[in-house]
């Protein structure tokens, strides 16, 4: 879990864990609330090599559908990369040292 888990980044995490990591389990999760109204969450995953942004999205979107629109309307960032990615994603850089929000 986060270091600043609340219900909804709890409830993605244990979601995505089960219904993503166990069928990916070389898969990284990661789930942060970074202000009262935005929930960032990245997807590490070797097994979206090949596949176009739309591919994964579609993928992973269909398992957050699953979750009460009140909880879907907080996710702001779905950052979907296989490990070669991460090294030049500047949005995957983010969620190792998070900026202050402004809100």
């Amino acid at each position: 879990m986060t270091q600043n888990s609340d219900p909804h980044t709890r409830r993605i995490e244990k979601l995505l864990a089960k219904r993503y990591g166990e069928l990916h389990p070389r898969a990284k999760i990661k789930v942060y609330r970074y202000n009262p109204v935005s929930i960032r969450i990245r997807i590490i995953d070797p097994d979206f090599e090949g596949k176009t942004i739309s591919e994964r999205d579609k993928e992973v979107w269909s398992i957050l559908r699953s979750l009460p629109e009140s909880v879907r309307l907080d996710i702001s960032v779905l950052l979907l990369i296989t490990p070669r990615e991460q090294a030049r994603s500047m949005m995957s850089h983010e969620f190792e040292d998070p900026l202050p929000s402004g809100f």
